[in-house]
């Protein structure tokens, strides 16, 4: 699975962090790294922070190939 965060919709409210600390990370007060490419092991981690963002900045799977476009 892919992932992609809009950093302009990005609050840093950091629920993906609590959700998924594997790919998730706050680096400083406010900017967020994020792992692209999820691992199998961490896919219902990464669905979970995405549902839970409430800004809905976290896109998945074919929402990022077709945003991309």
């Amino acid at each position: 699975m892919q992932t992609v965060v809009d950093l302009t919709r990005c609050q840093g409210y950091a629920q993906c962090v609590f959700l998924a600390p594997g790919i998730f990370e706050l680096h400083g007060e406010e900017g967020l790294l994020y792992a692209t490419a999820v691992p199998v092991d961490q896919v219902e981690r990464v669905r979970q922070a995405a549902a839970a963002c409430p800004v809905q900045a976290i896109l998945l799977g074919e929402e990022v190939s077709g945003s991309a476009r």
